[in-house]
């Protein structure tokens, strides 16, 4: 019973290495815990400064898009006939008289038929929809079955 004893007590560690163990188990922990905050705030960090990013060039953006619009508004009161009237007049330009205007035939010249987009009396055409390629109407079981189960049917079918 005593070697038993002896046995039992050198393997057993002292209690101070146990307590060294617990504190290196706790200190790992820690550190990992610490690590994953790190991790997680930069992630959090670079991602709300790209979030920020995309809400300055959204607001660019729309002000972008807003300048745009105010010259197009700017381009329509200057192209508009009342505006254009005037400068014409300005510039020494009048209204031509019916005998001052000259026409000139162009040999080959065709007038372009009129477009007419209203709805014709006539009974409607419906077209049917566009036949979709072979490959795309094939089943899974039917090309299973055609590349795996008889894969040597061309080669059959060619002689």
């Amino acid at each position: 019973m005593n070697s038993v004893q002896r046995f039992t007590q050198a393997y057993n560690q002292a209690p101070w290495r146990k307590q060294l163990q617990l504190i290196g188990l706790f200190l790992l922990v820690l550190i990992m815990g610490a690590l994953v905050a790190g991790i997680y705030l930069s992630v959090t960090a670079r991602a709300s400064t790209i979030g920020r990013g995309i809400q300055d060039m959204r607001s660019d953006m729309e002000k972008i898009e807003r300048d745009i619009e105010d010259l197009e508004t700017e381009l329509a009161f200057i192209l508009s006939n009342t505006h254009m009237q005037n400068r014409a007049i300005e510039l020494g330009f009048r209204p031509a008289e019916p005998g001052e205007a000259v026409y000139v035939v162009v040999p080959g010249y065709t007038k372009p038929e009129v477009v007419s987009l209203a709805q014709s009396s006539g009974p409607a055409i419906h077209h049917s929809a566009p036949a979709l390629p072979a490959d795309y109407t094939q089943s899974l079981f039917d090309w299973l079955r055609e590349r795996v189960f008889e894969p040597a049917a061309p080669l059959i079918r060619e002689r």
